[in-house]
């Protein structure tokens, strides 16, 4: 099933190069977006997964002493500007890939 999934990009994609060129152009450019898919995906994931750990732990903190809520607020901010970063590196890595590949002189020619 997933081979017939990734195929049909493929098929697709090669029906927009003129005749007698290689399927190498199609190749990448497919290989290209679905890294930058997967680097959004898992960057995504991961910037989400440390800010709701943040929130939790800054919770249950403030419910168990309510007296320094200012102090924990701060630091869990610092710390989700830290996580939300993840996100954003993500984000360069498959506007990379999509438009300033570095790897495509290797491939490409």
């Amino acid at each position: 099933m997933a081979a017939l999934l990734f195929s049909s990009q493929l098929v697709y994609a090669a029906e927009a190069i003129p005749g007698g060129e290689s399927y190498t152009k199609v190749l990448f450019a497919v290989g290209a977006m679905l890294g930058a898919g997967l680097a959004m995906g898992i960057g995504a994931v991961g910037a989400g997964l440390g800010i709701g750990t943040a929130t939790n732990g800054a919770c249950q903190a403030v419910g168990r002493n309510p007296g320094v809520q200012g102090k924990i607020m701060m630091t869990m901010l610092i710390g989700m500007a830290m996580a939300e970063s993840i996100a954003i590196y993500a984000l360069v890595v498959a506007l990379v890939l999509l438009f300033a590949n570095p790897f495509m002189r290797y491939f490409l020619g």
